[in-house]
């Protein structure tokens, strides 16, 4: 098969042939039909964000696919089902801390570490082998048009926070970020699960006026001055009531700060759930006081990907139109344009702009 191989940080993907994936028991073989390229890619293989990733290494996060061999194990797929394969790939032997890896992207500490060594490459190929328990059937609608369902590998990040959250029919949820990739996804699936009101504060005017034409009035967008008082202030008043939920998707080019003064908006017994990249680069840790995390009694949780069951949440969602992928921007590259597409993705990374690998396909705008 051909894939886009990672031969070393910062050289670009090389498009060669490599050997197909072999299954095992418990695992499936998928053709990959479309894969997201996410917007921070080049930094991803420039080296810049220190992802544990081994070159030499096919990267990608999951993806669009059919199945082409099943394993012995699995009771319900069959060859020729449509799925999405889930990237986040956790250890079967501990089941209350699993280990984790992100196949083909990143991983989590030694245990990670060993399991990415097993599962090593990612979606960037025409195949793919993946855990079964990652695989999860999709309608037949979705293969009318694979690279816009490969957008729920974004949405379904913010999906799991606000699952792990428990946003509730009717809150109020702020989104820390909401003008980015993550953020306006984030903004889109609240608004799909009931959220009554979401407030998205952003420093890009243009991003917010993309939200604010999009949702309505249950969209509240805050222009951000950098002072942390004022912010704090608007935040609050666009809410016009208490702040549920606070979900942080912020980058880690982002300072603590803006994190803070965020999720300190919540109101008394609120939740606040991070699930972005502060600090990961360096900078000052996330300051929240003691006191007012106590007397409040406010739920600070951290959350890294999502639970298993949000993909099936998730796919729900698109499939009842609930979340409609219809006005999302896609862009779809060939497997010989990876680095083309890398590029793109990089320049293109606003709200509901997705770039799209398609191994088997040529180039394509849609």
């Amino acid at each position: 098969m051909r894939a886009a191989v990672l031969t070393q940080f910062g050289a670009p993907l090389t498009v060669r042939e490599v050997p197909d994936p072999e299954a095992g028991g418990g695992e499936v073989v998928v053709e990959v039909l479309a894969a997201l390229v996410a917007p921070y890619a080049a930094e991803v293989f420039s080296g810049e964000r220190n992802y544990p990733l081994v070159p030499p290494v096919v990267p990608g996060i999951g993806g669009v696919g059919r199945v082409v061999h099943v394993g012995p194990d699995a009771t319900r797929l069959r060859l020729g089902d449509l799925v999405w394969c889930d990237s986040t790939v956790r250890s079967r032997d501990d089941a209350l801390t699993p280990d984790i890896t992100l196949q083909g992207w990143s991983s989590r500490g030694e245990g990670g570490a060993r399991l990415a060594r097993y599962l090593h490459d990612g979606s960037f190929a025409e195949l793919m082998r993946v855990p079964t328990e990652n695989v999860f059937p999709l309608p037949a609608a979705a293969g009318d048009d694979p690279a816009r369902w490969a957008a729920l590998g974004v949405h379904v990040i913010p999906y799991g926070g606000l699952l792990t959250g428990g946003l509730a029919a009717g809150e109020t949820l702020l989104v820390s970020g909401a003008t980015g990739n993550l953020g306006s996804s984030a903004v889109a699936v609240a608004l799909a699960m009931g959220a009554g009101r979401v407030v998205a504060p952003g420093r890009n005017k243009a991003a917010l006026d993309l939200l604010a034409d999009r949702f309505g009035p249950r969209l509240r967008p805050v222009p951000l001055s950098g002072d942390d008082a004022d912010d704090r202030a608007a935040m609050s008043a666009a809410a016009e009531g208490p702040i549920d939920m606070v979900i942080d998707l912020l980058p880690p080019s982002a300072p603590s700060s803006a994190a803070r003064t965020a999720a300190m908006t919540v109101r008394e017994y609120g939740r606040v759930v991070l699930m972005g990249g502060v600090g990961m680069l360096g900078g000052d840790d996330l300051a929240l006081p003691y006191p007012w995390i106590m007397r409040n009694s406010i739920t600070v949780r951290g959350q890294w990907m999502y639970p298993r069951t949000a993909n099936v949440g998730i796919i729900r969602l698109i499939a009842s139109g609930t979340l409609d992928l219809a006005a999302e921007r896609v862009r779809s590259f060939g497997l010989n344009s990876v680095n083309e597409a890398i590029t793109y993705a990089a320049a293109h990374g606003g709200p509901f702009e997705r770039t799209i690998l398609t191994p088997r396909l040529a180039d394509e705008t849609d």
